[in-house]
């Protein structure tokens, strides 16, 4: 099967999801499955679905909705966010 190769970056409470030495950059580069989609990267990292609230791909918001059928392409960088509380 082709695999393509995207980065994922893990923001905030997320980054302990992380490999050690990915942490020091917060990024990691995954091999995955032409065709694996938003969606599937979640649970695959066992990212708890409450916590990942802002999901991006190249700065472009991907809603809940759509994250179990926009699939991942070469070159793209995935970014998750948890809820940020502040004020």
């Amino acid at each position: 099967m082709t695999q393509v190769q995207v980065t994922l970056k893990l923001f905030a409470t997320l980054q302990d999801y992380l490999p050690p030495d990915a942490k020091k950059t917060n990024a990691l580069t995954l091999e995955l499955d032409a065709g694996t989609t938003v969606q599937q990267v979640i649970e695959r990292l066992g990212l708890p679905q409450k916590l990942c609230h802002l999901v991006l791909i190249d700065g472009a918001f991907i809603p809940p909705a759509a994250r179990a059928t926009r699939a991942l392409q070469t070159g793209e960088t995935l970014a998750i966010w948890p809820p940020i509380a502040g004020g």
